[in-house]
């Protein structure tokens, strides 16, 4: 692998078009010089002498030529994500743009973990379109580390999480907003329901609805099996979906463990129940997580206000002191 010529100057990046890097966003998704051109809509002939160019400007290869195509070497995958975070973000620019031109706000991107996703951000949400119905605002939920992620690539303005991770950990600012126990639900009427007690032994002849098996609330499930001598549940269904969970708990004898106050209008309508067991899971504090030194659009800024606003009454503190951008 090639190594950059020159000074610490040796890279100009004005010199480094928007055409530079589309084809380098079709070259990674094609893996071939002819069908990112004609994904393009160049010859492969003007292709090629773009990424000549690309490679040529930054002194360095940026992808391996064999047979079966191209692949992108360690520095084409560095300028690839860095790449599409700023495609990314000129889409966005003429998106607002258009909006102000227009006399709108424009829009707002959320991904939020489960419990706020079922309080916070709704009622946040619900309070920004009262004031500014022409907001659009686009809500993700999942697990944090897929939704740092996104924030990290420009798919997102905010994220209510956890930084799991320390890659790009330095990137970003974070405000705690609260912690995130986990409680053992089933449906109303289940075996387990309406028992004074439930001890941990007692779970394991019911199929779990679990998480994915690269997230951390899966990992600690299975920590806590261990730490009670118990086997791992073998009757299993897998998904991140709150719907799925909340739809497959009403119509069996599976538990699963989520935080209570996810579920709670279920609990209050004796749809589901909160069985009496301290599971001993629970996760990190979420809090709000956002991109340092980025300037947020009209409509995320307003969502974040509204966020630290509705937050502050629902999780009981005076006041919130994020830390400034860089």
């Amino acid at each position: 692998m090639g190594k950059p010529t020159g000074n610490a100057h040796w890279f100009n990046p004005s010199r480094l078009k928007t055409r530079h890097l589309l084809l380098l966003m079709h070259l990674e998704e094609q893996g071939s010089v002819l069908r990112a051109a004609e994904a393009a809509r160049m010859t492969q002939p003007a292709a090629s002498k773009l990424l000549a160019e690309m490679e040529g400007l930054l002194g360095v290869p940026l992808f391996e030529r064999h047979a079966r195509g191209v692949e992108p070497t360690w520095y084409g995958q560095v300028l690839i994500r860095r790449a599409r975070t700023a495609l990314l973000e000129i889409g966005r620019a003429q998106e607002e743009i258009a909006a102000l031109r227009d006399g709108r706000m424009g829009q707002a991107s959320i991904g939020t973990v489960v419990n706020p996703g079922t309080n916070l951000v709704p009622q946040a949400v619900a309070a920004v379109k009262r004031e500014h119905p022409d907001i659009l605002v686009r809500i993700e939920m999942d697990y944090s580390r897929p939704l740092v992620a996104k924030l990290l690539d420009g798919q997102l303005d905010l994220v209510i999480g956890r930084i799991m991770d320390p890659e790009g950990g330095a990137d970003l600012l974070f405000e705690p907003l609260s912690d995130e126990p986990h409680s053992v639900i089933v449906r109303a009427g289940h075996p387990l329901d309406g028992r004074g007690q439930v001890g941990h032994g007692e779970l394991a002849p019911y199929g779990w609805i679990l998480p994915p098996p690269d997230s951390v609330l899966r990992t600690r499930l299975e920590t806590m099996f261990l730490e009670h001598g118990l086997l791992g549940p073998r009757n299993t269904i897998e998904t991140s979906s709150l719907s799925v969970t909340i739809n497959l708990l009403r119509v069996s004898d599976l538990v699963t463990a989520l935080p209570a106050e996810s579920v709670a209008p279920y609990v209050q309508a004796r749809q589901l129940a909160v069985l009496p067991l301290d599971l001993g899971v629970g996760m990190e504090s979420f809090g709000i997580v956002r991109r340092r030194s980025h300037l947020l659009s009209p409509a995320a800024q307003k969502m974040l206000d509204s966020l630290r606003t509705v937050a502050r009454r629902l999780y009981g503190f005076a006041d919130m002191a994020p830390e400034s951008p860089a």
